[in-house]
């Protein structure tokens, strides 16, 4: 059965490995949150500051490799200040990896998900990735990417629910399938081929994926043959588990194990937002960032 403390234990990707005690260090939410933004630049909002040699580190993946990069320009404390031009490139799903994975460190069950925010565009909900994670009694959502006090909700304990600042994929999907809501409102930008209802349906796949530890990139190819029902009966799946159903997490996570068109496998076409040709990526190597070399 389900509990939180399975989400207390590092996925392959959040594990910090050598760097955990940086993690470690840090001293509640508020300065993990803090960390993740003096790391990461982002490589879209926060474009014009991004070096043109910093531009494939938006594929590290790893939170390993992250921080190989970051120490390898400033070792030492997290909160020490990085010039922008010298953090890491990266994107949401790198700010609440981070935060998860120093969550993990100090034995919080964490967990990332996959979703859609309206707060950063009034007429356009962008795709986004929030960190999530057990206060004890129950599971507390928050962006870890804006800064305490910049919306007029609490960003560290972030609403939930259909028709909330961030809603999850699976809430998309199911309030489009309903006709409640319009999945061209939906996606990376109106009107391109990243929105819409394929793009919502990928979206529930990467929740899913990213529930039970495989935190992918978001330009990942995941989920190839998942149709519409297959979608609607994850979204559901994933609906109920959040209502605190574990026989519904269960299922999901059976699914997740033996569902070879949702299971990962150990390589990954990896696609780029920049439009360059895809790659293949072998995820039983990860590449040391700061010396090279692999293990």
């Amino acid at each position: 059965m389900s509990t939180p403390e399975r989400y207390a234990r590092h996925s392959a990707f959040s594990d910090p490995g050598r760097h955990g005690p940086l993690l470690r260090e840090l001293d509640g939410i508020e300065e993990i949150s803090r960390a993740t933004t003096n790391l990461v630049l982002h490589y879209r909002a926060e474009a014009a500051m991004m070096k043109e040699e910093r531009r494939d580190e938006i594929h590290s993946r790893w939170v390993e490799t992250i921080l190989d990069l970051d120490q390898a320009r400033h070792p030492g404390p997290l909160l020490q200040r990085r010039p922008p031009g010298d953090r890491v490139a990266g994107c949401c799903r790198d700010h609440s990896l981070l935060a998860v994975a120093a969550l993990r460190e100090q034995g919080t069950p964490a967990r990332t998900r996959v979703g859609f925010a309206g707060y950063f565009d009034p007429d356009f909900h962008g795709d986004h990735v929030v960190a999530e994670w057990w206060n004890g009694e129950r599971w507390q959502r928050g962006d870890p990417e804006l800064e305490s006090g910049s919306r007029a909700f609490d960003v560290r304990d972030l609403p939930t629910g259909e028709g909330a600042p961030f809603e999850t994929a699976a809430e998309v999907w199911t309030g489009y399938r309903a006709g409640r809501l319009d999945a061209a409102d939906y996606g990376v930008a109106r009107g391109s081929d990243l929105s819409g209802p394929d793009f919502v349906r990928l979206y529930v796949i990467q929740e899913v994926l990213h529930r039970f530890g495989h935190e992918a990139l978001l330009w990942d190819g995941v989920g190839d043959g998942i149709q519409d029902e297959d979608a609607d009966e994850l979204a559901q799946l994933l609906l109920r588990a959040d209502a605190g159903d574990n026989d519904a997490d269960d299922q999901l996570e059976h699914r997740f194990r033996t569902d070879q068109k949702l299971t990962p496998g150990t390589t990954v076409i990896q696609f780029s937002p920049y439009g360059e040709p895809p790659t293949v990526v072998d995820l039983t190597r990860r590449p040391e960032a700061a010396s090279g070399k692999e293990h």
